[in-house]
């Protein structure tokens, strides 16, 4: 053979691998990096990543110098490899991203493999070049079997872990154990339904008006007092505002200190606080926990089981709702339907329903996620986009509200032109009805693919909403809604990009609201939505604003605190420390001088130096 032959036949042998390097670092590039740079530029990554792949098998088909038989079996290779894969992959895999994280994934994974076997064979003859490219298409295929996910950020990071890898859960369970108190059910069936005709209203004289108080502690008759009273979801005013209560800044000179710290069960439950005793929701194995802590010491008190679990991949397990403490009772609702009346001091079962059965409301797809509101003698939960009225003292249901989709957003109460009123947002967008009977009283069509977030009262009655959909927030829109002579109208006065949460809540002070715009920290006007400031990376993280002071109080999705000033003329953070560690979607609770935050794994206290202490 010449030498010309020889050349010949290398130049054929070898493989034209730059267009498909390019292309898959570039793939890289926009899938994994751009998010974490630019978490608002995620949708043109994953685009980009998209056409890339494509630019990677037109290369490896077209433009790879790989003989024919080479080039079309590598492609049978990859889609059987990844058919296997797919059947085999954990749950949270399978599951995760609404099902897309597979497919999301392998598109990256498996061009880079493809890339990676032609460039460690392309000077190679052809056995040991299909070889490896063989092996490197089937170790990624491999590799997706051998993960798990714990779940996704806000910003669409998974948290992979070995497949055969103890969860925190599991660790949990294996060393603690919760008090669990008897419980003492009432005799009300928890699967009594409400007839559709008309509501369930029990005969007065089988309805007290009130409910007595129920003694918890010694230091619960004191809370109104030491201002140590949080009753439930995101407060006392159900706005995460709190008044009166003044703290030191300079976080150098005068830190906060920690009381303690303990594991928790996973769960996206915040805390309701009645004088030295905190309560939450958990998940621990098979059963869905209403769990009563010593807010000083961190020490379990009592703790409910029900025989429940509720998962999916994005959030993992555990109950969403935060618990509502009310004449020394506490009302829960998990993320399966099951709606508990509790005595506060020792966890005993009052009665028990299940709203979905009452409601005929399928568990959505993040569970059910409502904090119970109490009105009057009633208590009232979101079963997705449904609201039903349950009486205090029995469990009788009283009323359902007019369907509104799925829903993840909690029932508030608001006072529009002299009428109280619980307004939901749902998949429809903002609904109104009469805490008496659940009558529809007006509705803002706004149709979202997901509802969250809680509406928002201005100053001067108007109604702030949000909406959110695959990829995060859609923006803030302010509505105008009034009482004329033919009923109720709601009407919209403007629409602001400024503001776009994905799952967070926003507050009002003084003519302006703050709030997250995907992950970053951001102040807009109420009147026209103009955006004042925007700045401080806190990712999907919560806060709560102390009034008197013009002070948010951030906990970043990372679960670390900040103190940022509510003042529309810039962004300016006053003091910043890590508090927790993993992802920390749960709100952040501020009684007296005493601070409790929790995630998934863990809960904290600490106390907050007073100014003028």
């Amino acid at each position: 053979m010449t030498d010309t032959q020889t050349g010949e036949r290398n130049r054929e042998r070898t493989l034209r691998v730059w267009p498909g390097v390019v292309a898959v670092v570039l793939q890289w590039l926009g899938f994994f990096v751009l998010p974490m740079i630019a978490p608002d530029a995620m949708l043109y990554g994953i685009f980009g990543a998209l056409g890339c792949a494509l630019v990677v098998l037109l290369w490896w088909l077209f433009f790879s110098r790989a003989p024919q038989v080479e080039r079309w079996g590598v492609l049978v290779l990859i889609i059987a490899g990844a058919f296997a894969a797919s059947r085999l992959i954990d749950k949270s895999i399978a599951g995760g991203m609404m099902g897309f994280m597979f497919p999301m994934f392998s598109i990256p994974v498996l061009s880079l493999a493809l890339v990676a076997g032609a460039v460690a064979g392309r000077r190679l003859s052809q056995g040991p070049r299909r070889a490896s490219l063989v092996a490197a298409i089937l170790l990624a295929c491999v590799v997706f079997t051998l993960v798990r996910t714990n779940g996704m950020n806000g910003s669409g990071r998974s948290d992979l872990a070995w497949r055969w890898s103890k969860t925190h859960e599991e660790r949990l369970i294996a060393q603690s154990q919760l008090p669990v108190v008897p419980s003492q059910l009432s005799a009300l069936p928890a699967t009594a339904k409400i007839p559709a005709e008309r509501p369930v209203v029990p005969k007065a004289k089988d309805r007290p008006a009130t409910l007595p108080p129920t003694p918890v502690a010694a230091e619960t008759h004191a809370a109104a007092e030491t201002g140590a009273n949080w009753p439930g979801f995101r407060g006392p005013g159900r706005d995460s505002i709190i008044p009166g209560t003044r703290i030191k800044t300079d976080w150098s000179a005068s830190p906060p200190v920690e009381l303690w710290r303990r594991e928790v069960g996973p769960g996206w439950s915040s805390f309701a606080v009645s004088g030295d005793l905190l309560y939450t929701q958990e998940q621990r194995g098979e059963d869905e926990f209403v769990t009563c802590y010593n807010a000083t010491t961190g020490k379990p008190v009592w703790a409910h089981r029900d025989p429940a679990r509720f998962w999916e991949s994005n959030a993992g397990a555990g109950p969403r709702a935060t618990p509502t403490l009310h004449d020394g009772h506490v009302y829960t609702f998990g993320a399966t339907g099951i709606v508990n009346a509790l005595r506060a001091a020792n966890g005993a079962v009052l009665w028990t329903r299940n709203a979905s059965s009452d409601t005929a409301m399928k568990v959505p797809g993040w569970g059910f996620a409502s904090s119970p509101l109490v009105v009057g003698d009633m208590v009232i939960v979101a079963a997705s986009g449904k609201l039903v009225a349950y009486d205090l003292a029995t469990g009788a249901p009283r009323w359902l509200g007019p369907d509104g989709g799925d829903s993840y957003s909690s029932p508030q109460l608001v006072t529009i032109d002299g009428v109280p009123q619980i307004v939901l947002m749902s998949e429809v967008g903002a609904t109104s009805v009469a805490p008496a009977d659940g009558k529809l009283l007006w509705k803002y069509a706004w149709h979202s693919d997901t509802r969250i977030m809680q509406p928002a009262v201005t100053a001067d009655g108007g109604i702030l909403i949000t909406a959110g959909d695959a990829m995060g927030g859609v923006g803030m829109r302010r509505i105008a809604v009034a009482r004329g002579a033919t009923g109720w109208s709601a009407e919209e006065r403007w629409t602001s990009a400024g503001l776009k949460p994905a799952f967070n809540d926003s507050v009002v002070h003084n003519g302006y609201a703050f709030g997250f715009d995907g992950g970053i920290l951001a102040c807009i006007d109420v009147k026209d939505g103009t955006r004042k400031w925007k700045g401080g990376r806190y990712g999907q993280g919560q806060l709560v604003l102390l009034r008197d002071q013009d002070l948010l109080l951030v906990l970043s999705e990372e679960g670390e605190l900040a103190l940022v000033k509510a003042t529309p003329d810039q962004f300016m953070e006053l003091a910043h420390r890590p508090a927790l560690e993993g992802k920390t979607w749960n709100h952040p609770v501020l009684a007296g001088d005493r601070l409790l935050v929790r995630n998934g794994t863990e809960m904290v206290a600490f106390r907050l130096p007073l100014a003028g202490g």
